[in-house]
């Protein structure tokens, strides 16, 4: 627990927006997996970056663990306060700070969602592209290195951000990156604390980089006989330079699951959901290549149409998979995972998957965002079952090993948190040892997000005496 000497101090600083109530707890220690709950000591609710680091140096100075929140939509226990602690819940630091058109770039607190981002953008005639299917927060995914479905074209979070504001473990204020579009000064201290996950430091402002709104937008689907062929149709279409937007694969078990769910009425065959843009002729030209190979393949059902409400009703059924995938086991709860492999490999990865989670006696719906060779299973498993969990877990750990054999890596964007940090020995060997050190280096008492992506190093915060120890 934290001290009630510290909570005074930290309640200094806050206020009544230092919360120590059964209700703030309970909600910041959930997340939206299978994890079991793990509630902070406190929650606090700062609205400067000033605050922040008032509140990182009374925690350093006491070895409580810090935990950042956005809206707790990450998928491996990212936020979990495992060890106690302070969450820092970004909430009410939500504000667009600045525009600037002419540089096509924005300025940002992190508790700002991407789409309260979108809402802003829209006069401008501008956007921020990295779609990850939920209203996560802009910090979340910039320190979840999140991507999505339109990843494809415009590339992950970490492609679109040009500077941070972070606060360090020890209090200090740093800014990294510029405006400017390029540089080569220095280490990359952006790309350092893009996907660190709050291990090294507390993002409290992020510079974006936008993009112009496409004049014209259209999207389609399309049903083939097996998954290798829309794969083949996917790898085909990338090398033949078609700029897709998005091209994401629902397998048949994914389509059932819409078809109850969202009312849809389409094959129960694998399909691919795409979408393209451009000018009205590109956007056309592009189709009309796209449905040639399509029919090289074998595909069917290819209609294109660029009306708002077609494609709204398209990406809202795919955005909403999680759901239909447990609408199809009344009462489940869902082990999700992803892995990401070159997309010459994906048919095979995907296949093999599938018949690993046809020989058990789980439901398993997979998509993907085909165009970058990730994907991603939901296991259907009953509350309380551990056999079930436990045959889940072991589907889950095939497909890492899977991802690793074939060239990947074991997790294309959900991030590490607790779930993944079991493979990154297997992953990245003694690269795994470096990334420990830099999280010494800069957090020597292991204060920030403990038990999170990196080695448990000597001391780590919450199991030293006066700590925060859960």
């Amino acid at each position: 627990m934290i001290p009630t000497a510290a909570l005074d101090t930290l309640r200094s600083v806050l206020g009544d927006r230092l919360s120590v109530s059964k209700p703030d707890l309970e909600q910041h220690g959930q997340s939206e997996s299978h994890y079991a709950p793990a509630p902070p000591d406190a929650v606090a609710f700062p609205e400067t970056t000033a605050e922040v680091s008032a509140l990182v140096r009374i925690c350093a100075a006491r070895r409580i663990p810090v935990i950042g929140w956005g809206t707790g939509t990450s998928l491996e226990g990212h936020s979990l306060a495992v060890h106690g602690g302070l969450c820092v819940d970004f909430g009410r630091m939500n504000k667009v700070l600045a525009i600037n058109a002419g540089d096509m770039d924005a300025v940002v607190q992190p508790g700002l969602t991407r789409e309260e981002l979108d809402a802003e953008l829209r006069a401008s005639g501008l956007f921020f592209p990295v779609d990850p299917g939920a209203n996560a927060s802009l910090g979340g995914m910039a320190s979840t290195r999140a991507s999505g479905t339109t990843t494809v074209r415009y590339g992950t979070v970490r492609d679109n951000i040009r500077a941070l504001e972070v606060v360090l473990p020890d209090g200090r204020i740093v800014r990294t990156g510029s405006r400017a579009r390029k540089t080569s000064a220095g280490y990359d201290l952006t790309g350092l604390f893009v996907g660190a996950e709050g291990t090294l430091g507390l993002i409290t402002e992020l510079t974006l980089r936008l993009h112009g709104r496409p004049e014209s937008i259209a999207a389609a689907a399309c049903a083939f006989g097996s998954v290798g062929a829309a794969v083949d149709a996917t790898i085909e279409t990338i090398q033949s330079g078609i700029p897709m937007a998005r091209i994401e694969l629902a397998d048949a078990v994914t389509v059932r699951s819409f078809n109850a769910h969202a009312g849809a009425d389409m094959a129960e065959k694998p399909h691919l959901m795409v979408e393209f843009h451009g000018s009205d002729q590109s956007v056309r030209e592009d189709a009309e290549r796209f449905g040639a190979i399509v029919a090289d393949h074998g595909g069917s059902g290819f209609e294109w149409s660029a009306r708002p409400e077609d494609r709204a009703r398209l990406w809202r059924m795919r955005h909403n998979a999680y759901y239909a995938a447990l609408a199809l086991r009344k009462g489940a709860t869902a082990l999700t995972t992803d892995i990401c492999v070159p997309i010459s490999r994906l048919a095979e990865a995907i296949e093999e998957t599938r018949r690993d989670i046809d020989a058990s006696p789980l439901v398993g719906p997979i998509v993907g965002h085909v165009g970058d060779g990730n994907f991603h299973t939901l296991l259907l498993v009953e509350p309380g079952n551990e056999c079930e969990m436990r045959i889940a877990g072991e589907l889950s750990a095939r497909m890492a090993e899977r991802a690793l054999r074939l060239g990947g890596t074991v997790s294309g964007e959900h991030g590490v948190g607790i779930g993944k940090r079991g493979y990154m020995r297997a992953e990245h060997g003694g690269g795994w040892d470096v990334m420990g050190e830099i999280k010494r280096a800069l957090d020597p008492a292991g204060i920030m997000n403990p038990g999170k992506l990196v080695p448990d190093g000597p001391g780590v915060a919450g199991d030293a005496e006066g700590g925060a120890g859960g």
